[in-house]
């Protein structure tokens, strides 16, 4: 097990792995291999890079790129200069890159080619907006990021960094509409790897070569990175998911730990190639960022003879961090559980009174620990909102972060979630507020009201639906509502399906009763998430 002891900030990790182990593969991508010596050098040109175009200490630097090792050369190199890298979901239409972007104040970001077009289209809306930098160049206007790193001093700038600074900036959807800029502090991700480790699933070994395929822009992705490399292991990335891809990856590198959201898992489980590629190297499969089907879960682990397979339930504002359902509790009525807290974190389960409930009961599940967020970014409202502080009973304040999720901890210690407080759906690994779809929807010049509502998946674990009326005298189709979408929001959140009713059920301060309109979908389910 790798000793974090001396890991004090998260610039020391490629200083640290360039020492034991300089000449050992860091990283794999589309043929390009980088050792942890050259991934030292690489962040401190980067790190020399930023400041040199006027980046000082707590500056925000966009990234809006698909997965590669450059990403993580820029992560590291943004510790390594004390800024923040803010991973944009690319998935995201183009007013809310504009936001997400002019809501961090970025005077730098690095562009990967399927999006320059979309950055060229914006920049004009982005006043602070500087410097953009070419990922994969080719740019007439901007510098390649090859050509701009190679450029810099190679020295280490050392600059003195503490625990409480910030590190990471990943947006969430948000209740109003907005997203939610979740800042992530040195010190979170520290406290974070001790505590995988001690739930016994981030414990990786030099050397071991481990699948890096989850979106950047997500913590999930981004963790299963930074824990790689931390501890010296080998990280293979993959650009974007694609499953026979995926597998032959297996196959050649003998990939033996790997993070999936569940519709990958799914889509492995389908793939012809499963039954012909030699996957007996994968030993350890974690998977989250939303419920998996028990169904899918048990055909996975038919195929995957040999692996254990871990559920990990956490959220962004935790770093990712909450509980872990190990491989030998994966049995019986323990599969609907996401398992016991991680060491060190303090999890309970509250009533609407900021109560505790008594074991089997259901309220919103609560976290408090050192992975938790310091707030989000420009929104001291929401943070209240989200964090409060309360009096332990050994005296003392602790934080607590409320999740949205309703769930319950049986006798045993194991954590099940029943439902969501909060109205958010989750779609193959994407948190999706409501009200973002709704002001889509509402923009259309026909519709006079709307809700949107999760309704069962299979593939995704739930889909986007629009109940929509109409105003009087207006027509249009649900293909036209879907089109019109398309055009305003990313193309995960649009509705798939749309409802045509003549009225919305409301309570009596007018609002919409969305349990109602989701029972007729969930009224057969066990659980009210799928």
């Amino acid at each position: 097990m790798y000793d974090f002891t001396g890991l004090k900030v998260l610039a020391d990790i490629p200083r640290q792995q360039a020492k034991k182990r300089g000449n050992s593969t860091a990283m794999f991508f589309q043929g390009r291999e980088t050792t942890y010596a050259a991934l030292d050098t690489h962040t401190s040109q980067v790190a020399n890079g930023l400041i040199a175009l006027g980046q000082k200490p707590g500056a925000r630097i966009g990234y809006m790129g698909m997965n590669s090792d450059i990403f993580f050369e820029v992560l590291l190199g943004s510790f390594k200069a004390n800024n923040v890298l803010v991973g944009i979901n690319w998935r995201l239409a183009p007013p809310e890159v504009v936001y997400v972007l002019n809501d961090a104040g970025c005077e730098v970001v690095f562009v990967g080619a399927e999006f320059v077009p979309m950055i060229e289209g914006v920049k004009k809306e982005c006043p602070k907006l500087k410097h953009i930098v070419a990922v994969d160049g080719g740019h007439a206007s901007w510098p390649a990021y090859a050509d701009w790193r190679d450029a810099q001093n190679t020295k280490d700038p050392h600059l003195k960094i503490k625990a409480d600074d910030d590190a990471i900036q990943l947006y969430t959807s948000g209740t109003t509409g907005n997203p939610k800029g979740v800042q992530l502090t040195n010190g979170n991700y520290i406290a974070f790897f001790k505590a995988a480790q001690e739930a016994k699933w981030g414990a990786f070994d030099a050397g071991d070569p481990n699948l890096v395929a989850m979106p950047n822009f997500h913590v999930a992705g981004t963790n299963m990175g930074l824990t790689t490399l931390a501890q010296g292991s080998f990280g293979v990335i993959m650009k974007t998911v694609v499953p026979d891809e995926l597998l032959a990856l297996i196959e050649k590198f003998k990939i033996k730990n790997m993070f999936l959201v569940p519709a990958v898992i799914l889509m492995l489980t389908q793939s012809p190639k499963v039954k012909t590629t030699n996957i007996s190297s994968v030993k350890a499969m974690f998977y989250g960022a939303s419920p998996i089907a028990e169904e899918t879960l048990k055909t996975a682990q038919a195929i995957f003879k040999g692996c254990g397979f871990t559920q990990l339930y956490g959220l962004t504002e935790t770093v990712g961090a909450g509980t872990a359902l190990q491989p030998e509790d994966h049995k019986g009525d323990l599969l609907r559980s996401c398992g016991k807290p991680y060491p060190g974190l303090d999890i309970k389960i509250f009533d609407a009174n900021d109560k505790e409930v008594k074991t089997g009961e259901v309220g919103e599940i609560v976290i408090s620990g050192p992975t938790l967020m310091k707030g989000y970014w420009n929104k001291p409202d929401a943070t209240a909102s989200a964090i409060k502080a309360r009096r332990s009973f050994f005296g003392g304040e602790k934080r607590w972060f409320y999740t949205g999720d309703a769930g319950f901890f049986d006798k045993k210690g194991f954590l099940f979630i029943h439902d969501r407080v909060k109205d958010m759906i989750v779609s193959g690994g994407e948190n999706i507020y409501p009200a973002e779809v709704e002001n889509a929807v509402m923009a259309h010049p026909a519709v006079a009201d709307c809700a949107v509502i999760g309704v069962p998946d299979d593939k995704w674990g739930e889909a986007v639906k629009a109940i929509v009326v109409l105003k009087a005298g207006e027509t249009a189709t649900a293909e036209d509502i879907i089109a019109f979408c398309r055009t305003r929001i990313a193309a995960y959140k649009v509705p798939k399906s749309v409802d045509f009713v003549e009225a919305l059920p409301r309570n009596p301060s007018g609002k919409i009763l969305r349990r109602e309109l989701r029972e007729p979908y969930w009224k057969d389910k066990k659980r009210r998430v799928n």
